[in-house]
């Protein structure tokens, strides 16, 4: 089951993609996709359901961020030994770990929306694992049981707000509409294993990142741990796990985002996200 948040921003509905690619209204089962009914095994009894339970939406309604309720939204920097040599950094010896404010948080199919003064905003396509069960002091063996489910992530990035307004990237991560996620949250119990995924980028056609998780320095049930050792992980954080190679900052001459560039990107299994980029007026 491919769960979903649908409907206009701010009253966005639970919801599940079926076979046939339509959506079903869960709004009689949970309230939404958040806090407890993250919980691992209550997503697995949802999708033991016959699809047929639950009504059909109607229409092509916009889909929203797949979960509601993000208490922390959470960045791993430089988890990819390409990405780090092609920004010209060191591979970590500890995962790097920034804040993303969960103001940026907006759907798949929205617009990527650029700082009215931005030039060198970037994109990062990423893995990203949801908490669904209370995380705090975890073994890495256990670390998996507490995450709820997958989706895809791109972590935007003003690359001059990052590393030229006096250090802490938050501030080059955090602008409205810098954080995608979507289009599905997929259960954890459906991803065999999250280190054994595609996950690639295109800019107006043109692919710029292609790579996949298994290259990551910190797997996931090692970054789970790692976190919950510093912070209490709650249902609804998001760990976006960091990017591969091919980042716009990384390229000669340098590449960034312009108003009327297509963003596009997908991770194996998790979905497809369409932006559009636009400046803020």
């Amino acid at each position: 089951m491919k769960f979903v948040r649908y409907g206009q921003i701010g009253a966005e509905k639970p919801g599940f993609v079926d076979a046939d690619g339509a959506i079903r209204d869960l709004s009689s089962e949970i309230a939404d996709l958040a806090g407890e009914a993250l919980d691992p095994t209550k997503l697995d009894a949802l999708a033991a359901r016959d699809p047929a339970d639950f009504p059909l939406v109607d229409g092509k309604p916009r889909l929203g961020p797949p979960i509601d309720g993000v208490g922390k939204f959470i960045c791993i920097g430089l988890n990819y030994r390409d990405h780090a040599e092609e920004v010209g950094a060191e591979a970590p010896k500890e995962p790097v770990v920034f804040m993303k404010a969960t103001s940026a948080i907006v759907g798949p199919r929205d617009e990527i929306v650029l700082p009215r003064d931005s030039e060198t905003t970037d994109w990062e396509v990423e893995l990203a694992a949801v908490i669904g069960r209370k995380a705090k002091y975890v073994a890495k063996e256990d670390a998996l049981s507490h995450v709820a489910g997958y989706c895809c992530a791109i972590d935007v990035s003003e690359r001059t707000y990052q590393n030229e307004r006096g250090g802490q990237w938050t501030k080059g991560k955090s602008a409205d509409s810098f954080g995608p996620l979507g289009p599905w949250l997929v259960p954890a119990s459906k991803v065999k294993d999250p280190q054994q995924l595609g996950l690639w980028l295109e800019v107006d056609g043109d692919r710029k990142q292609f790579g996949s998780t298994e290259l990551m320095i910190f797997g996931v049930a090692e970054l789970v741990s790692y976190l919950s050792q510093f912070m209490t992980l709650q249902p609804g954080d998001v760990i976006a796990t960091g990017t591969p190679a091919g980042v716009g900052h990384g390229m000669n001459p340098r590449q960034y985002l312009r108003a009327g560039n297509k963003v596009q990107c997908g991770v194996d299994g998790l979905g497809e996200q369409h932006h559009f980029v636009t400046v803020d007026a």
